[in-house]
C-alpha cells in the first residue's frame, strides 16, 4: 500500500499559465506519496475555472481514485490534460474531493508567494 499524506499547505500558493494568473489560495493542501514528488492541490473556488477545459482523459490510481482532467486555454496557447482532479476519491483521501492539481511545465508554473 502506497503511504499518503494529505497537509495543509503553508502560505499562499498561486498557480499562473502563459502569463495569467489561473488561481491564488491560502488553503492549498500538499499531498505526499511515497515514491512521488509532493504535489499541491488548489480548492476549485480559488481557480479560474473559465480557463479551464474538461477533457476525454482519465486515469485510475488504486490509492486515490479516478481522475478527470482539463486542458488550460489561455489566448496564446493550449495546455493539454494539465490539470486533474479526483470528483470522487477514495474515502482515505476524501479531503481532495473539490480539489483541482497542475503539472509544472514551462507553461505552467506553481509557486509559493
Amino acid at each position: 500500500m502506497s503511504k499518503i499524506r494529505i497537509r495543509k499547505a503553508d502560505g499562499t500558493w498561486v498557480v499562473r499559465s502563459g502569463g495569467a494568473i489561473l488561481g491564488e489560495t491560502n488553503r492549498a493542501l500538499e499531498l505526499s506519496e511515497e515514491g512521488h514528488a509532493p504535489v499541491i492541490y488548489f480548492p476549485r473556488e480559488d481557480i479560474a475555472m473559465a480557463f479551464l477545459d474538461p477533457s476525454s482523459k482519465t486515469t485510475h490510481c488504486p490509492h486515490k481514485g479516478d481522475a478527470s482532467y482539463f486542458s488550460i486555454v489561455n489566448k496564446s496557447s493550449v495546455t493539454e490534460d494539465a490539470v486533474w482532479s479526483y470528483e470522487d476519491p477514495i474515502s482515505d483521501v476524501g479531503e481532495i474531493k473539490g480539489y483541482l492539481a497542475f503539472y509544472p511545465s514551462d507553461s505552467v508554473k506553481i509557486e509559493q508567494i
